[in-house]
């Protein structure tokens, strides 16, 4: 469509104009000064508190389901009863949609180690700085967890704590791709939806940005959730694993880690030098036009 109103004004004599955009410079690999600025660490801050409030929110709806659909609890309507897988992956999706958009101008918005590990390997953000992210958001897991159990002793170890597992009849390969490519369709959502390119076109895609990254992640709960319970973030596996600390929680948990880990790294390599190969030729401070 922009290149029919282009064509369009050319045609009439007009001149169109696109609007130029600079690709941000390559953030330091490790970058000291960082360490003396509030802004950094009040970044760091809201990522924990994101974090915490998406792992309470999420995984108080999985527990109140299994308790809603336990026929031993409510044996009536069992059947019918709960959100269902839908609305856990809704819980999910929504959550990230609201804790981007309230986030996204502090810290970023990351909220799941996995995005910052391809926003690092991208040189989006510094080593410091994604150290720092992972850590809160390792530690906000926790914090969520920990009060989901607090305020639901009585069901949380019963049904399972919201650990992610491996389902039974899949393998650990099934498993681990299941979580690979979860992660790059996440990972590649939150780079197109942040593309500076597009932005500069599109004035409103920076508002829109936590939209598609709200779907993404409730689109790959419905495909995953029956497969791992989808993890795609290792920060909300370590929290309920941590806060579980049940065996089979742990006895698969590196799959948690590896998939989303090697997905967001493809992603990362998938959207800089092949979607993105142009701009990185001409470099990062060169203007282009749309």
């Amino acid at each position: 469509m922009a290149k029919d109103i282009e064509a369009a004004a050319a045609a009439e004599g007009g001149e169109y104009t696109a609007k130029d955009y600079s690709d941000p410079p390559p953030a330091p690999l490790i970058d000291a000064e960082e360490l003396t600025k509030w802004s950094l660490y009040r970044a760091v801050i809201a990522e924990f508190v994101a974090t915490l409030l998406f792992l309470y929110i999420t995984v108080a709806t999985v527990i109140g389901y299994k308790h809603q659909s336990d026929p031993g609890a409510n044996a009536a309507d069992a059947a019918c009863s709960g959100v269902g897988i839908l609305g856990i992956a809704w819980a999910f999706g929504g959550m990230i949609f609201i804790l981007v958009y309230c986030t996204a101008g502090v810290s970023g918005g990351h909220i799941n180690p996995a995005v910052t590990f391809g926003l690092f390997l991208a040189r989006k953000v510094s080593l410091v700085r994604a150290v720092l992210y992972i850590v809160a958001q390792s530690l906000g897991a926790i914090c969520g967890v920990g009060l989901v159990k607090g305020f639901q002793s009585a069901f949380y170890v019963r049904y399972g704590g919201g650990a992610n597992e491996l389902s039974d009849g899949y393998s650990k390969g099934t498993g681990l791709a299941a979580e690979i490519i979860g992660t790059f369709v996440l990972v590649y959502t939150v780079f197109s939806a942040t593309d500076p390119k597009r932005n500069a076109r599109d004035s409103h895609v920076p508002v829109l940005a936590p939209l598609p990254i709200g779907f993404a992640v409730f689109m790959v709960h419905l495909a995953t959730i029956p497969i791992t319970g989808t993890g795609i973030n290792p920060a909300r596996s370590l929290g309920a694993a941590v806060i579980y600390n049940q065996h089979k929680a742990w006895h698969d948990h590196w799959i948690f880690w590896v998939g989303p880990l090697i997905g967001a790294a493809i992603a990362a390599a998938y959207h800089q030098y092949v979607l993105r190969a142009s701009a990185a030729k001409l470099g990062s401070s060169s203007s282009f036009r749309g």
